[in-house]
């Protein structure tokens, strides 16, 4: 065996001086001639050119003197199989997650082929409609010609309840507009939406006392969606107002309630306000055109328990309640009428909290029993569920974009929900283990707000805090952002109404 000249090692990798005839490690002599170009051993001139690689078995390093012996040999073989036992775990877990990836593309795969089957159904009905119409029209144009036309037949009505396919096919439709354009104007609102610097410069610069001082504490709160100065509120005391933050006056006081209010909605482009309280109803209401005051146009009783909330429709024509009979409710809007009662077996504790997904194909919903569950509303299923909180779901809400959906629970935890992959994706903890009240994405989905013990704000990249307000006295029940995140309002249970704005 030849050893290295510099080393005395056996070389792994050895070269032989042309000049000198010694044998050195490749790596050795190399670092050496880059520093002083000449021979280790003679002090004669030598570069890489007069080396020549040996060709020849590789050595085998001897065994370590700690495998001489049984035990040593034991130990050896040990850590050969921990290691060997590591490796296996790791690609079963990552066979696992693969798996798991694969099982929800085939999934979504899966949906997408009973989408388009069901959609070329669709087509193939129309077409065989449109060709049934002409064929109508030619025959009575002929019986016209011929003599006196015969009464037609009456077609079927559409059906009194039920989702049925004219809804379903209002639904996609909006959904389908809604999905085209999103992108574009995410992007379009994130562009114009408030700085990070700005946010943190914002405080109370105006402060209103609503509602019954008897009955102290307001615990739901709305913005009108394009009359940005109109705020809606309801409160523990059975009422809702409706104040205008340009003059600061209330414009009503809506009254028909028993119960403390739970939720309140504007509709966007109609004057309509949806109310929904612990009587076990939920009110639509609408503004008189002369009095500007609000009256009953429907009382929606179908549910048995304290309705905790609703959730409307993009469109604007259906309405969705959710009460803690464990059951949630369908509406059309301009008729009251209930089109859908729906029930799972597995909820078995009552909803907490509901809210359109914003393509308005999926409904989220919060439950007693901690679990976020998912429903494809044209079938009424319940497609996902999300567990992972620690005690009764208390807020939720969908990030524009679509892509994410935050929960909060009774515990102080918000999380943070991939709806593409279908997991928890980010958690947040709260100092204090005190409940969630409410959490609000703004319209571009750049910020996260979180109400509780107090306000906190939240980018929706990174999840960091932008800054966080203790200026109300008592639990901070809801947050509403004003467009583009230039202004929020917040109610609480010390019966105040805040906004937040700049301050130079």
């Amino acid at each position: 065996m030849v050893c290295c000249s510099i080393s005395g090692h056996p070389p792994v990798h050895p070269v032989v001086s042309l000049k000198t005839g010694h044998v050195f490690e490749k790596s050795l002599i190399e670092k050496h001639l880059q520093v002083t170009r000449t021979c280790p051993i003679t002090g004669q001139d030598l570069s890489k050119e007069d080396l020549m690689e040996l060709k020849g078995n590789p050595a085998i390093q001897p065994r370590p003197p700690s495998a001489t012996s049984i035990p040593g040999l034991i130990q050896l073989f040990q850590n050969e199989w921990d290691a060997l036992m590591l490796e296996t775990f790791t690609l079963n877990k990552h066979l696992e997650s693969v798996r798991q990836e694969l099982a929800h593309s085939l999934y979504q795969y899966d949906a997408a082929c009973r989408v388009i089957a069901r959609l070329i159904k669709e087509r193939d009905e129309a077409r065989a409609m449109l060709a049934n119409t002409q064929e109508n029209v030619a025959g009575a144009m002929r019986k016209i010609s011929a003599g006196p036309i015969e009464p037609a037949v009456p077609q079927a009505p559409e059906p009194a309840t039920g989702i049925s396919g004219k809804i379903v096919k209002t639904m996609t439709e909006v959904a389908r507009q809604l999905s085209q354009n999103r992108k574009k104007m995410v992007k379009q609102l994130q562009g114009d939406v408030a700085r990070r610097e700005k946010l943190k410069k914002y405080t109370a610069t105006a402060s209103v006392s609503l509602h019954s001082p008897s009955v102290p504490g307001i615990v739901c709160l709305d913005l009108h969606p394009r009359q940005q100065d109109l705020i809606l509120t309801g409160g523990m005391d059975a009422t809702a107002v409706v104040y205008s933050r340009g003059t600061g006056k209330i414009v009503d006081t809506l009254k028909s309630h028993q119960k403390r209010i739970t939720d309140v909605k504007f509709h966007p482009s109609d004057p309509l306000i949806f109310t929904t309280a612990a009587d076990n109803t939920a009110l639509i209401w609408r503004q008189d055109a002369k009095s500007g005051k609000y009256g009953v146009q429907h009382a929606l009783k179908d549910h048995t328990a304290e309705v905790i909330g609703c959730t409307l429709h993009p469109s604007g024509q259906y309405l969705i309640t959710g009460s803690m009979d464990k059951t949630w409710c369908f509406y059309d809007v301009m008729t009251g009428q209930l089109r859908q009662k729906v029930t799972d077996e597995k909820v078995t504790e009552g909803y907490t909290r509901v809210a359109f997904h914003p393509d308005g194909m999926l409904l989220g919903s919060g439950t007693v029993d901690s679990v976020v569950r998912i429903f494809d509303v044209q079938k009424q299923k319940n497609v996902a569920n999300f567990m992972g909180h620690a005690g009764k779901v208390t807020a939720l809400s969908f990030s524009e974009n679509g892509f994410f959906l935050a929960s909060g629970d009774e515990k102080g935890v918000v999380k943070l929900w991939d709806l593409r992959k279908l997991q928890n994706s980010h958690t947040i903890p709260f100092k204090s283990a005190e409940p969630i009240a409410s959490l609000e994405f703004d319209t571009s989905g750049s910020y996260l707000a979180v109400t509780g013990p107090d306000i906190s704000i939240y980018t929706s990249k990174q999840w960091e805090t932008v800054k966080t307000w203790n200026d109300h006295s008592k639990e901070v029940t809801a947050l509403k952002f004003g467009n583009n995140a230039d202004w929020f309002a917040t109610t609480s249970k010390d019966r105040t109404l805040k906004i937040f704005t700049e301050t130079d």
